[in-house]
């Protein structure tokens, strides 16, 4: 009896660990390239931002929220690698798996050809991945990512 009590918890047990990667499988991952800046007329915040907006504000201190390139990507195994462009600059992402309930990544930003910055950064959906990049005239290159 005690054996097939065991026996019944394995199955029950198995059951709920593959029930639960189930709905953490297939998350989207938004990855925006954003110009911040205080000059030129004020324009309604994308949609996409709206979610980080008191937070890019906050942080940069920068009244004007431009999004000039976008990508979402949809994670089933957590490696794939996906790119968010614009006219001049190009965020390449590739995601290396998950380690404690986040996505690890590596980002490369590109002006052209040329890589302006590589990190390793880790991405969990408790909140949204934000870098400073380089100033852009009298703005500042933002890169956000958040799992949606």
């Amino acid at each position: 009896m005690e054996r097939r009590a065991l026996l019944l918890i394995a199955i029950f047990a198995v059951a709920l660990s593959s029930s639960s990667v189930a709905i953490r499988a297939d998350q989207t991952v938004w990855s925006g390239i954003i110009i911040a800046s205080n000059s030129g007329p004020p324009e309604p915040t994308p949609t996409e931002l709206t979610p980080v907006e008191a937070t890019l504000r906050q942080l940069f201190g920068y009244t004007r929220l431009h999004l000039i390139g976008e990508a979402r990507k949809t994670l089933k195994s957590g490696q794939e690698d996906w790119l968010a462009t614009t006219k001049y600059f190009a965020l390449r992402v590739d995601a290396r798996g998950q380690k404690a309930g986040a996505y690890v990544l590596n980002l490369k930003l590109l002006q052209e050809n040329k890589v302006l910055l590589e990190t390793d950064a880790q991405l969990s959906k408790a909140g949204p991945l934000v870098i400073r990049g380089p100033q852009i005239g009298d703005g500042q290159l933002v890169i956000v990512l958040m799992v949606q």
